[in-house]
This record gives C-alpha cells, sequence and structure tokens, in this order.
C-alpha cells in the first residue's frame, strides 16, 4: 500500500516468495489498460519481475560508488525501470519525480549528445574546460569556488548525520515506512507497496429519489469517479502524471472504514446538495440535470479483472464484480444535520427541500 501520511510496517512476505507481481497490476491505486493486459502474464513472468525489482531497488543504487560506468549503468536501469512503472499503471507523478535523481547519475560526456557542439555554445565551453584539465592547465579557482565546496561538504555532512535513524529504521525487523525522522524532514522513509493488497475492493456510492430507502423497489443510480473502476465496461483510464486525489483516496478507503475516512460521509452530503464543487471531481454525476437525491449510500464490492478472451470480455466488460456489502448506511441531510455539526462542518443547502 502507499500513501503519503500513513504509516505502515513492511514485511508482506509476497515480496519474499515473489508473488507480488501476481497482485500488483489489478490493485494499484488506479489501473490503466496494459495493466489488464499485464495482470495476466504466467506466474514464472511475474516471479521474474519481483527479481528484477529486487535487483533494481536493492542492489543497483549502490553501483553509483563503483565508479563511472557502473554509476551511467544505475541511471539507465533507474529510468527504464521508472518509465515502465509510467507505462503499466498511473501512480501519478511519483515515477516522475523519481527520474529526476536518477538523471544524476548520466555525466555529461554521456549525454553530450543531445546538446549542439557548436563554437561558444555550452558543450563547447565544457569540452574546452576538460581539454585544459588534460593537458595539466589548471582552471582559475575563484573564492566562490571554494565556498561551494564548503558548503557541499557541510551539506553532505548533515544528510549523513540525519540519515542515522533512517539507516537503522532500514535494517530494523519492523521497519516503518512513510514516516519522517527529524522537523527539518530533510530525510524520511518512502516505501511504494511496502506491502501488496491482494484483493481489489471499491466504494461505489449511489444515490435514489426514493422515499423509503428500504424500498426493494427504489432505484439506486451510480456515481462514476473520473478514472477509479466503477463501470464494468469503462476502459481504464491514463492520466499519470496527472493525479486525481479523489480516485486515489478512494483506493485508500475502499479497504478501510467510513469511520476511519469521515470525509467520504462529508462528500456524501455535498452530493446530496447536488454541490458543484463536489459534483466537479467527478465524472459522472446521475443527478446532474434533476433534482438532487433523497438518499445517499456506500456499497462495497469486490473487483477482479476479466479474462482477455472470456466471456465478460467479450460482453465490453474490463472488470467483473461481487458484492460484499454495505460500506456506509442510507443518509439524507436532514440525519447528518447533527453530525455534521459535531464536526464544524456547514451543511450542504439543496435548492429543492427534500427531507
Amino acid at each position: 500500500m502507499m500513501g503519503a501520511g500513513l504509516i505502515k510496517i513492511r514485511g508482506d512476505k509476497c515480496w519474499r516468495d515473489l508473488t507480488c507481481m501476481n497482485y500488483h497490476y489489478e490493485t494499484q491505486p488506479v489501473p490503466n489498460p496494459l495493466a489488464y493486459y499485464m495482470h495476466r502474464n504466467p506466474g514464472w513472468f511475474h516471479q521474474f519481475e519481483t527479481l528484477v525489482n529486487h535487483f533494481i531497488e536493492l542492489i543497483a543504487p549502490f553501483f553509483i560508488f563503483m565508479g563511472r560506468r557502473m554509476c551511467i549503468i544505475n541511471g539507465i536501469l533507474q529510468l527504464l525501470f521508472q518509465v515502465l512503472l509510467i507505462l503499466s499503471g498511473n501512480l501519478s507523478f511519483l515515477n516522475w519525480l523519481t527520474i529526476v535523481p536518477s538523471i544524476a547519475c548520466l555525466d555529461d560526456a554521456s549525454l553530450s549528445f543531445l546538446f549542439s557542439s557548436k563554437d561558444g555554445s555550452a558543450k563547447h565551453q565544457v569540452s574546452k574546460i576538460q581539454r585544459q584539465t588534460s593537458t595539466g592547465e589548471r582552471p582559475t579557482r575563484s573564492y566562490g569556488f571554494y565556498i561551494r565546496q564548503a558548503l557541499h561538504i557541510s551539506l553532505g555532512i548533515l544528510i549523513a548525520y540525519l540519515s542515522v535513524p533512517v539507516v537503522l529504521n532500514l535494517v530494523s525487523a519492523r521497519q516503518v515506512m512513510n514516516a519522517s525522522f527529524n522537523p527539518l524532514r530533510i530525510v524520511n522513509t518512502y516505501g511504494a507497496f511496502g506491502s501488496v493488497t491482494k484483493d481489489r475492493t471499491e466504494v461505489i456510492i449511489q444515490g435514489t429519489s426514493s422515499l423509503d430507502p428500504k424500498d426493494p423497489n427504489a432505484v439506486w443510480e451510480e456515481y462514476e469517479f473520473n478514472c477509479k473502476p466503477g463501470n464494468l465496461t469503462r476502459r481504464p483510464c491514463v492520466i499519470s502524471p496527472y493525479h486525481y486525489r479523489l480516485d486515489w483516496l478512494m483506493w485508500f478507503a475502499a479497504f478501510q472504514t467510513y469511520e476511519q475516512n469521515e470525509w467520504i460521509i462529508h462528500l456524501a452530503g455535498k452530493l446530496l446538495a447536488n454541490d458543484p464543487t463536489a459534483t466537479s471531481l467527478l465524472a459522472f454525476n446521475p443527478f446532474q440535470e434533476k433534482a438532487p437525491p433523497r438518499w445517499i449510500r456506500g456499497e462495497h464490492f469486490r473487483y477482479k479483472f476479466t479474462r482477455i478472451w472470456g466471456t465478460h470480455s467479450a460482453e465490453g466488460k474490463w472488470w467483473i464484480r461481487k458484492r460484499i456489502g454495505p460500506y456506509f448506511p442510507p443518509v439524507n441531510l436532514q440525519g447528518l444535520k447533527k453530525y455534521f455539526q459535531s464536526r464544524s462542518w456547514p451543511l450542504p443547502s439543496t435548492p429543492s427541500k427534500q427531507e
């Protein structure tokens, strides 16, 4: 699981038995179309993927300290790895940010083909300095050079000192992820998918205009989010590096309870009033051109990818689902009044009274 601000304990045995990739493509926050096909790769291929993941994340980074060539190899491996993650999922801007420090592994010579070599160009100036150095002519060093050197060394010492608790946490049997260890927050631990969910569950928000939410004949209509799974026939989206934060939060909410995610009840209140600030975050509002719903409820479903050549995919379905049960009970604006007041939330107003 992944998410800023959450503290998780590592130790998922699927990283040891090499089965994590059997689940990742289907259960990641917001799958994309390629993830649908990658999920159906054979088991041995998923094991190979997990081994490659271990090599690139645990071994390759040490190439940085093994000379120029090995450092460049690490940079290339990290870049290719992040590109693969970008292609196979919508992990927002995380992979793009990881690419930035990886570029530092590629020196001027390895990137020189990207720049013009005309006289006066940056590449030409760098080549001139390199020739002077190779012939024994040392460029003149100003006071600024020594000041920068002192700052670099001081910063290195500071980072090393602040990293001590981070390293101790790294080798701990109960490693904490997504946590900071000092008020400066310069160094911290971050671990995407320290644990991998084995089942994908989704919270589906539904509304009805029925007076009685317990009426078996009540018609419940589903709200559709911009990217997260909902409609079984909707193709998984491609949004990276853009980030739909609400869709991401719904992924977390699905394997927790609504008591742990009170914001989802706040969202339900907004939808009961057809609040435009809330409905603008959705792909489809079934009550857009009519009166707001009288009741909103949350239903909990287990989602799985369809088989590529199976019956369900032939019907145009990307997903199949099975109801787990209610996520939160039917609520209306009148019933939410005290709940909102106790949390100092303004009660949404609706254009037509339906209480």
